[in-house]
């Protein structure tokens, strides 16, 4: 049973030479919640899970997996975390089911179940099939699939949906969201906004190394954005258009008149999404 955050930053910072890429981020992921990194490519965030897996050295801050300083040699935590990279290190000659298998005994696993696990990501009938064959698609589930092996209690996935169609893409984000119920902490970067407003507890917008604003995405866009009806009536021949804000109450009367309207169409409610929040906070796109 974990007890404490999973995941605990304070004051990271990281530098490629004279390039300070992480710059005194802090924050936490505590078991069964997922954070979702939010912010565009060269932003700090693949940076900061290459430090929290051991894979970078931070340049100053604090940073602990489940209670373990990530620099103080102590790597008992290797062992009770999953890990999904945007760049695959799977064995191409191998087999999805001798990959699995490998890297089950390299957490002492020797009755892995490797059939189950591929079927939770839609590999099961491609099991005994050289990775080297598969696509990029399959080849990321591939790593999603490994990296749920060891029934993780801290999951770091980076950009686990890159690459798959948007069926496979819902999918695996369920598959995320189970793990998150079992108790895992989950650190998820993305550039995705649909993927980190529909899996996320909470959402950290990163942004040239810096943390500019960490919440819930439902008061993030309380917060920053700004909520509407979208109206749509007949207008002779064609169909016109009119947006009413919501936040002062000053429209009710034109709403209702609306909504009572023979040449109403359809109407419905609109609200900020996370990419027009992030270029608010930011002046850039999550693309850029």
């Amino acid at each position: 049973m974990m007890t404490g955050p999973g995941i605990s930053v304070d004051g990271l910072r990281y530098s490629y030479g004279d390039l300070e890429a992480v710059k005194g981020i802090s924050f936490e992921v505590q078991p069964g919640e997922i954070l979702g990194f939010l912010g565009p490519n060269g932003a700090g965030k693949s940076t900061t899970i290459k430090m929290l897996t051991g894979q970078a050295m931070p340049k100053s801050g604090v940073a602990k997996v489940l209670g373990i300083d990530v620099t103080s040699g102590n790597e008992d935590f290797q062992a009770r975390i999953g890990v999904c990279f945007e760049e695959k290190n799977l064995y191409l000659n191998m087999s999805a089911k001798e990959n699995l298998t490998f890297f089950a005994s390299l957490f002492g696993i020797s009755d892995l179940d490797t059939d189950a696990v591929l079927r939770r990501v839609g590999l099961a009938g491609r099991a005994n099939d050289r990775v080297k064959t598969y696509s990029k698609g399959m080849r990321q589930r591939m790593m999603i699939a490994r990296a749920f092996i060891n029934s993780p209690d801290v999951l770091f996935l980076d950009e686990p949906t890159d690459g798959l169609d948007p069926v496979t893409a819902a999918s695996i984000r369920t598959t995320i969201r189970e793990e998150a119920d079992r108790g895992a902490a989950v650190l998820l970067t993305t550039h995705d906004m649909f993927e980190a407003d529909e899996l996320s507890d909470r959402v950290a917008f990163i942004n040239n190394g810096e943390i500019v604003a960490i919440d819930t995405p439902e008061n993030l866009k309380l917060k920053y954005g700004t909520r509407a009806v979208k109206v749509r009536l007949r207008d002779g021949d064609g169909v016109r258009e009119e947006t009413l804000p919501l936040d002062d109450g000053s429209h009710a009367a034109r709403l209702a008149e609306l909504a009572s309207s023979p040449d109403l169409l359809t109407m419905h409610t609109e609200e900020a999404t996370l990419e027009q929040i992030f270029i608010q906070l930011t002046g850039r796109g999550l693309e850029g």
